[in-house]
Order: structure tokens, then C-alpha cells, then sequence
């Protein structure tokens, strides 16, 4: 029979073991992706079930404030217009029951949008809350589901009140239903548009763009991202942060980054960070055709 002194070892090697598990755990990453901008991508429910995906990006709401009438585009999928992506509703549901975030994206490179005054950032919060997220509307655009979050991918229309609207979004989640915050900055520090809505340290997931940024992207070396990624997760007070990529050479005019290069070249520098969440992906469909994320998942 063991004496004491040895089960006390033992128990000791089981506890540090344990330790050691759980710390490996926690520094594990999840890999976010944008769906909803090409028709080809397959379905929202086909891109959960994929089993890749800690997160899916809705992409986008392009039309909003200033007194405009909200516009969701989700490409060749449905016409939101005629109540056409309402079943979509099924398929969020879907997602959510994987453990699988899903969040709306406004903004992206073109579209018409801008925030005029605080109060234009308050309505436009509300209008969110009340057709995406958990408020009521007889015309929730996505049905009935209720989405996890908004994320601000916001490229144009001008650099005010967007601290605002993050505010008045975060304040949602005092009703009960977490919102989660989301941004998907360009990777020159700082952002020229959601500077400050990033500093007012309300955002979940920071998911930096380092792609069509020569100064901050991989270009056969990945000294210039590595060294803005440090930038980032040291400046802005998020949560967590996202080295966004395009998954193919095709999604992206520059910043192209191979998964093996990834791999061996990033990860073992930026995964040390405590702010570090994983890799966000644009897009679907070109991570579908390059098999972007099942290279990676592993690593991530």
C-alpha cells in the first residue's frame, strides 16, 4: 500500500498536472469568420456545422444613420427587402445551439453610412436592439433570432459619435442579454475611423485587419505584423484581439500570409499575449475554396 508521503506526492503531480491542463486550455484560440457577401458561400447553417468556427460575422448592414433607412446586404443569399432572409432566423438558432457567437457587421468598404450627432448614434443603437438583437420589432429583417452582438467594420462616414453608439449598445447588456462588442480596425495604429470607440474599452473582440496594409501586413517576413499586433494589444483596452487574414490570395489585394507561414512564423509570437482571442478569417467562400481554416484550426 502507498504511504502518505507518497499520495501526498501523488496528489500534488495530479494538481500541477491539472494546472498545467487548464492553462493550455485557456491559451487555446477560436477563428472568426465574415459570412454573408457572396451567394456561393453556402449556407449560414453549412458554415456553423463545418465545426471551424468559434464565430460568424454577418456582412453587412451598409446603409445607416443620418436619417437613412437602415439596408442589410447579404449578397446573392436573400432579399431582405421582400422579408426574404427572415429564415435565416433558423439557422442563427442553429449556430447558437453549436456555441458558435453570431454577430452583425456594420459598415464594410462601401456603403452608405455615418453617424450625425450622439442622438443619430442613440437611434441607431435602438433600432439595432429592437431588429437584431433581444428588443421587439414587427420587422426584424433575420426573423426572430436574436443575435449575440454587433461588430463595426467601419471603413468610411466620417469618425464621430462611433463611442457613442458602443456606449449605448453596451448598455443593452444591463437588460439581461449580453451584447458583444466587435471591431475589425485596419492595422495602421490608430484606426482613422474607430479610434475612439476603441479606447472606451467596451469591445470583446478586436479583430485587426492585416491585409492591403503594406506597413503592417506579412510580406515574406512577419516582423512589420508581429510588431503592430504588439502595438495594438498593448494600446487599446479590449478583451481579446484577432489576427484578421485574408484566407486565399484572391480575398485580399496584398497581405497574404500561408497557413504553414502562420503557423511557424506568427502564432509562437503573438499566442504568449494574454489578449490573445485567435484568427479572424475574410471570408467564407474563399475559406471554403482554400481550406484556410481546416489548415490552421489545430494551431490556432
Amino acid at each position: 500500500m502507498a504511504t502518505q508521503k507518497t499520495l501526498t506526492l501523488l496528489s500534488l503531480l495530479l494538481t500541477t498536472l491539472t494546472l498545467a491542463t487548464l492553462s493550455i486550455t485557456s491559451n487555446a484560440g477560436g477563428i472568426a469568420v465574415y459570412w454573408g457577401q457572396n451567394g456561393n458561400e453556402g449556407s449560414l447553417a453549412d458554415t456553423c456545422s463545418s465545426g471551424n468556427y468559434n464565430y460568424v460575422i454577418l456582412a453587412f448592414l451598409t446603409t445607416f444613420g443620418n436619417g437613412q433607412t437602415p439596408v442589410l446586404n447579404l449578397a446573392g443569399h436573400c432579399d431582405p427587402s421582400n422579408g426574404g432572409c427572415t429564415g435565416i432566423s433558423t439557422d442563427i438558432k442553429a449556430c447558437q445551439g453549436q456555441g458558435i457567437k453570431v454577430l452583425l457587421s456594420l459598415g464594410g468598404a462601401s456603403g452608405s453610412y455615418n453617424l450625425a450627432s450622439a442622438d443619430d448614434a442613440q437611434q441607431v443603437a435602438d433600432y439595432l436592439w429592437n431588429n437584431y438583437l433581444g428588443g421587439s420589432s414587427s420587422s426584424r429583417p433575420l426573423g426572430d433570432a436574436t443575435l449575440d452582438g454587433i461588430d463595426l467594420d467601419i471603413e468610411g462616414g466620417g469618425t464621430q459619435y462611433w463611442d457613442v453608439l458602443a456606449q449605448k449598445l453596451s448598455q443593452y447588456s444591463q437588460q439581461g442579454n449580453k451584447v458583444y462588442l466587435s471591431a475589425a480596425p485596419q492595422c495602421p495604429y490608430p484606426d482613422a475611423y474607430m479610434s475612439a470607440a476603441l479606447n472606451t474599452g467596451l469591445f470583446d473582440y478586436v479583430w485587426v485587419q492585416f491585409y492591403n496594409n503594406p506597413p503592417c501586413q506579412y510580406s515574406g517576413d512577419a516582423t512589420n505584423l508581429i510588431n503592430s499586433w504588439n502595438t495594438w494589444t498593448s494600446s487599446v483596452p479590449a478583451t481579446s484581439f484577432y489576427v484578421g487574414l485574408p484566407a486565399s490570395q484572391d480575398a485580399a489585394g496584398s497581405g497574404y500570409l500561408p497557413p504553414d507561414q502562420l503557423i511557424s512564423a506568427v502564432l509562437p509570437s503573438i499566442k504568449n499575449s494574454d489578449k490573445y482571442g485567435g484568427v479572424m478569417l475574410w471570408n467564407r467562400y474563399y475559406d471554403l475554396s482554400s481550406g484556410y481554416s481546416s489548415a490552421i484550426k489545430g494551431s490556432v
